[in-house]
C-alpha cells in the first residue's frame, strides 16, 4: 500500500534544537480551479487528503524516533506521539512505522527520505 502513490514529493527536516517539520504529498496531484478559498469544497478535499504536514518536537532512543505533534493538516494528530523506527545509511534516512491499521488492515509503512545537497540561499 502507497498512499502517496509510487513517486511522492516531500521533505523532512530535523533541526540540532529537537525541532521537527514534515510535509508528503502524493504524486499528480491536480491543481484547484480557484484559490484555496474558492475552489470547489470537494476540490480542496481532494488535496487535503493527498498531502500531510505537520510539526512539532523529537526525541530519539536507541532505533526509535518519537515526533512529538504540535501542529498538522490532520488535527487528530496534535498532542499525539508518533513513533518511527529509524535507520541512517549515508544520506539516506529509512523511516518505519509500528504495525498501524490502515483502511481496516494491519500494516507497517516505509519512507525513505535522502539529503538533499547544500545550496545557498535564493537570489
Amino acid at each position: 500500500m502507497r498512499p502517496y502513490g509510487d513517486h511522492p514529493a516531500g521533505f523532512i527536516t530535523y533541526t540540532s534544537d529537537g525541532r521537527i517539520w514534515a510535509i508528503i504529498a502524493e504524486d499528480g496531484r491536480k491543481l484547484l480551479s480557484g484559490d484555496w478559498v474558492s475552489a470547489p469544497a470537494s476540490e480542496r478535499a481532494e488535496a487535503f487528503a493527498a498531502c500531510l504536514a505537520y510539526t512539532g518536537r523529537y526525541a530519539v532512543s536507541g532505533d526509535q524516533l518519537v515526533h512529538h505533534i504540535e501542529a498538522a493538516t490532520v488535527e487528530n494528530f496534535v498532542n499525539t506521539e508518533q513513533v518511527r523506527f529509524f535507520a541512517l545509511q549515508g544520506d539516506r534516512l529509512t523511516l518505519r512505522t509500528p504495525p498501524l491499521s490502515y483502511k481496516g488492515v494491519r500494516q507497517i509503512f516505509e519512507v525513505v527520505w535522502e539529503r538533499l545537497p547544500a545550496e545557498g540561499p535564493l537570489e
